[in-house]
């Protein structure tokens, strides 16, 4: 007995055992994505660059259209803070209409893309057999078509503009969407909890909508943020090749193919357009890469 004493309050308090709270998978995965710098810098940068497209040209007396040839390619000063293209525009005000549209095509088209896709993914999963052949095969004869030949086919037809690039864009654009929410559906379907499910007799209404998709939002979720770089950049490839959006609508694209000629002598008519086309591209690729960090399982 001699071996053994009470202990004292401060030695209780240490030997009590604390029950870490649960919490939810989404809930891991938001602390362990708050802890990634560079993701949130990129998204402090979208949110900057959001709320910038909304109300930069209330910063500028002009519009993206004005013309004032007297002050034709002026370097960035007080009252043009981004300077002046070839017919006096300024370029602050059409940097941030070019900002809409490109955010606006980027946008639409991941949805557009991930709506089509993970239908179309799901379905041909959870089916299978030969109809889940046949219409991937399908799918991967419509994905050899290059998007470029498609937009040439549209513009023909029905002319240029953000609709014909959102067409050409989701055409195909939702394949790769399709390919991925396909595979997890299919390693998804043969665990144990949908044999269960099965067994008590959910319909396929239910095992798609309830249990299927909702586990491939982890994917969905990260391939989004991986699409919508893609899709701007391809609207200011397509207006950089005169495909897309035509002036004088304001767009990174046209900027750039119209400041291209004079990069010798007046650079800021590129380099203005081209850094918010690749600020705008790594921060949705920084945030792909933070969230696959955050739903990775395997990473601690």
């Amino acid at each position: 007995m001699q071996d053994f004493r009470p202990l004292k309050k401060d030695e209780l308090e240490d030997c009590i055992l604390t029950k870490e709270p649960s919490l939810s998978y989404f809930t891991r995965s938001w602390k362990k994505f708050k802890k990634n710098g560079p993701a949130l810098c990129a998204c402090a940068f979208l949110l900057l660059l959001f709320i910038m497209a909304l109300i930069g040209p209330l910063f500028s007396p002009y519009t993206y259209y004005d013309i004032h040839l007297p002050l034709k390619n002026s370097p960035p000063n007080s009252q043009f803070w981004f300077g002046t293209d070839e017919l006096g525009r300024d370029i602050f005000c059409r940097i941030w209409w070019g900002a809409r549209i490109s955010l606006t095509v980027g946008i639409l088209a991941s949805l557009i893309d991930m709506c089509v896709g993970v239908c179309y993914g799901a379905f041909v999963a959870f089916k299978g057999g030969l109809l889940e052949e046949i219409l991937m095969r399908v799918a991967d004869i419509a994905h050899s078509i290059p998007y470029l030949l498609i937009v040439i086919l549209l513009t023909v037809l029905i002319g240029s503009g953000i609709h014909t690039i959102l067409i050409a864009l989701t055409v195909t654009g939702w394949i790769p969407m399709a390919r991925i929410v396909r595979g997890q559906v299919l390693q998804i379907k043969q665990m144990d909890y949908m044999t269960a499910a099965r067994a008590l007799g959910a319909s396929s209404k239910r095992l798609m909508f309830y249990h299927l998709i909702p586990n491939c939002l982890a994917s969905i979720v990260t391939t989004v943020t991986f699409t919508i770089p893609s899709a701007i950049f391809a609207e200011s490839f397509l207006s950089f090749l005169g495909l897309g959006i035509q002036s004088p609508v304001a767009s990174w694209g046209t900027m750039a193919s119209d400041g291209l000629p004079a990069l010798t002598y007046f650079p800021w008519r590129l380099l203005f357009p081209a850094i918010f086309i690749s600020l705008t591209m790594l921060s949705f690729n920084l945030i792909g890469d933070g969230l696959r960090d955050a739903f990775d399982p395997k990473l601690k």
